[in-house]
């Protein structure tokens, strides 16, 4: 998290919303041996209490969660370099915009028969943003196939004990300046999601 508690006055549930919407991120522990990480997509629940998510059998992370495990989950949002000179205003100093948020807590292993419930939800989030297109379901698995593929896989609930965001989006900027920066960040910029990065930072208060 940036130390600056400037760009973490977001509300709470703002950070929530994001981390449900944004649903893929970098799931984190710590091992004996070093970090782990791993990409995942996961199902937050509305009120940030807890998290649904899988991992393959062979995953070192779930090698090592036979019992709970302290864990972070980071979900990044759009981001871009900042030229100082669209500012235009002298003394200023390259920086990246960006939008993050940090879910903290402890990874628990769940019963090997909640898989297919967890992945019905899964799909069944992401399957709903994808509407009017008729969502997918397992329904339409051969007899077997499904449940030989989920042999591969475990399914984990995450505990959440903390949600912060950091929304570094030139906040301890006059908002002439802001706005003249997300202007060069929508004709120039360079990063992920460049057109609602420069819309939440004419936005940012």
């Amino acid at each position: 998290m940036h130390p600056n508690p400037t760009f973490r006055t977001e509300d709470p549930q703002r950070n929530i919303d994001f981390a449900r919407e944004r649903a893929f991120g970098t799931l984190a522990i710590n091992g004996e041996d070093g970090p782990h990480t791993s990409h995942i997509p996961f199902l937050l629940d509305p009120d940030g209490t807890s998290a649904e998510l899988h991992l393959v059998r062979s995953n070192p992370i779930a090698r090592l969660c036979k019992n709970p495990l302290p864990c972070v989950i980071t979900a990044l949002g759009p981001d871009s370099y900042i030229s100082p000179d669209w500012y235009e205003t002298p003394d200023q100093v390259p920086t990246w915009n960006y939008v993050s948020v940090r879910i903290t807590g402890v990874l628990y292993p769940m019963p090997t028969e909640d898989m297919h419930a967890v992945l019905d939800r899964l799909s069944e989030h992401f399957e709903t943003l994808l509407l009017p297109k008729r969502p997918w379901t397992a329904s339409k698995m051969t007899d077997g196939v499904m449940e030989k593929m989920m042999r591969m896989i475990l399914p984990y609930r995450m505990e959440v004990t903390k949600i912060e965001g950091t929304w570094k989006l030139g906040q301890n900027k006059p908002d002439e300046v802001r706005v003249k920066a997300a202007q060069g960040v929508a004709a120039y910029g360079q990063g992920q999601e460049i057109a609602t990065l420069a819309a939440l930072m004419r936005g940012a208060k």
